[in-house]
């Protein structure tokens, strides 16, 4: 079984969201009954609509708690080294000698607006081993970026 790397707080997130959706499973029930009670199934509009939410909150019950029970949960602070690994916080300089900061995070956790991106992005993928002074290149769906690691740091 494969783990799934994840900050604390990517993990934390998850758990927060299964015990929501665990919470909401009674609430679920609770519909079908009712929506039962009004007679006809095959037109009931209100239970075929309860059922399925039935099914999407049962899909991601099933998701998160396979992502829990594989979770290998890192701590940036503990680590260290020269080289991009996952949960560093890299510094690059793009093309025109602009920063930009970046911290390699589990899929779960990616949110690229505020500068998390997933090990599997290829940026991310791009920047595991590197060191700095190295050049990345990367490609995009926008093109070819090109990059000079300038800083790793674990925080």
């Amino acid at each position: 079984m494969e783990k799934v790397p994840m900050l604390a707080e990517g993990y934390e997130k998850i758990t927060a969201d299964l015990k929501v959706l665990r919470a909401e499973r009674p609430q679920i029930v609770d519909a079908i009954e009712e929506a039962r009670a009004h007679g006809d199934l095959s037109e009931n509009a209100e239970y075929h609509a309860a059922k399925e939410r039935q099914g999407q909150v049962e899909a991601q019950i099933a998701d998160l708690e396979d992502k829990v029970s594989r979770a290998q949960i890192i701590d940036p602070s503990t680590l260290s080294g020269d080289k991009v690994i996952f949960g560093a916080t890299v510094t690059l300089l793009d093309e025109n000698d602009k920063p930009v900061k970046y911290q390699i995070v589990g899929q779960t956790e990616a949110e690229a607006s505020k500068g998390r991106i997933s090990y599997n992005s290829p940026i991310g993928r791009a920047l595991i081993g590197k060191q700095v002074g190295e050049e990345v290149e990367v490609t995009v769906p926008s093109g070819e970026k090109f990059y000079l690691v300038d800083k790793i740091e674990f925080v």
